[in-house]
């Protein structure tokens, strides 16, 4: 026994140590990641903040054009597909905190408690105006700039609303004019952690079922369900391109290509939350030792073949053809393995992959209606009492009642 220790310890170590150069180069490849995706954004900020201090200090004549560049940033630093929306709420929020911050100071005049006052007021007028939070945020701070910087500035008033005003303006005019981003790039770079995320947990799903590895069936779920930043930043990205395409001339020819994207958003989150059943009934299929026929892995398999093939087409601007092929394909083996016989839960998964293999003709650009006769043919006619229209099958009835 003491002989084995060490090599019982050796072999912890060196698994944890190759855990960790796992993770660390996943860390480091998720940075790089984010870096790319923002360099333009980066780009698009600092030129926006050079520009905004120039036309407030050379045109305007503002000897210290502060709120000028920050107005900028803040138009660029949210969400992309809210900028214009964000440029009218900066110029409102400052409206209402100045008018706020002049009003008061004229009748109470300056102080700390006329400060907590003043604040205060702008923010329940804004919040009983309706205001959005950047609507408040924005009248707070005028607030607060006006009744510390007033005694000491003099006529702050216009100076600050000239440069919300002009920060907001350069943001977008380098936004749409003079640094417009590709929405189709910035697309495909935020498309890509979403698909591959499907992709992978897809894969690992069907590999759990040949094997019966309920262990990394179940990790493939856990994954999956943890998808909502890749959706969010698809999401975003989509919105973002929308602006672009409708505010930047240079961008106008893209409005076609974009509606790829636009469509697909929806079914992509279906075909998500389909495979997450899809692969959760996986998990009870391997502990109820139902059976499990060999085209039944194939079939999760083509499903995942079929969105990393989405993923390339969309990238190239490509009629996605080889991805509906594809899903196609999965549901014909998700045919077979239901003719072969399936459990209950087994006939779960079958019907999963007819849906999720659905989901993707949709997102590809096909209609539900003609999805769904393409998934029905390709599956072929079941000639059963109760066989739905749609694209999932009705339920074979185990052979013995599942356990749990």
């Amino acid at each position: 026994m003491r002989e084995s220790l060490p090599d019982v310890d050796t072999s912890r170590v060196a698994e944890t140590v190759a855990q960790l150069r796992h993770r660390g180069r996943a860390t480091l490849h998720d940075r790089l990641h984010r870096v790319r995706m923002t360099l333009g954004l980066a780009g698009q900020a600092g030129l926006a903040a050079g520009l905004s201090w120039v036309a407030a200090h050379d045109l305007l004549g503002n000897p210290q054009p502060v709120f000028a560049p920050i107005s900028a940033v803040g138009t660029l630093a949210v969400s992309v597909g809210q900028r214009f929306r964000r440029t009218v709420e900066l110029i409102v929020g400052v409206a209402v905190g100045v008018a706020i911050g002049d009003l008061l100071i004229y009748f109470l005049g300056t102080g700390p408690w006329q400060l907590g006052l003043v604040v205060t007021s702008a923010i329940l007028l804004t919040i009983f105006a309706g205001g959005s939070v950047a609507i408040v945020i924005q009248a707070a701070a005028t607030a607060v700039l006006i009744v510390t910087l007033s005694p000491s500035v003099d006529q702050l008033e216009i100076p600050r609303f000239l440069d919300a005003l002009v920060g907001g303006t350069i943001a977008l005019l380098v936004t749409a004019v003079l640094l417009p981003l590709n929405p189709l790039r910035v697309l495909n770079r935020a498309a890509r952690p979403a698909l591959d995320l499907l992709a992978e947990q897809l894969d690992n799903a069907a590999e759990g079922l040949r094997t019966g590895d309920a262990g990394r069936v179940q990790e493939a779920l856990d994954r999956l369900r943890n998808n909502k930043q890749e959706l969010a930043t698809l999401t975003e990205a989509i919105e973002g391109a929308k602006e672009t395409a409708l505010l930047s001339p240079a961008r106008w020819h893209r409005r076609s290509e974009l509606t790829h994207y636009a469509d697909a958003a929806d079914p992509i989150d279906r075909a998500m939350r389909n495979s997450g059943t899809l692969i959760r009934r996986a998990v009870t299929l391997i502990e109820d030792a139902e059976p499990v026929p060999e085209p039944m892995p194939t079939a999760i398999g083509h499903l995942a073949e079929s969105v990393r093939t989405l993923k390339h087409e969309f990238a190239q601007g490509e009629e996605p053809e080889d991805s509906r092929e594809t899903a196609l394909r999965a549901v014909r083996e998700a045919g077979r393995a239901y003719a072969e016989g399936v459990g209950f839960s087994g006939s779960v998964v079958v019907a999963q992959v007819r849906t999720t293999a659905s989901d993707l003709l949709v997102a590809s650009g096909i209609s539900q209606e003609e999805a769904n006769r393409l998934v029905r043919k390709c599956f072929g006619e079941l000639d059963r009492p109760g066989s739905p229209a749609g694209p999932e099958p009705a339920a074979r009835p185990p052979t013995a009642p599942p356990v749990g």
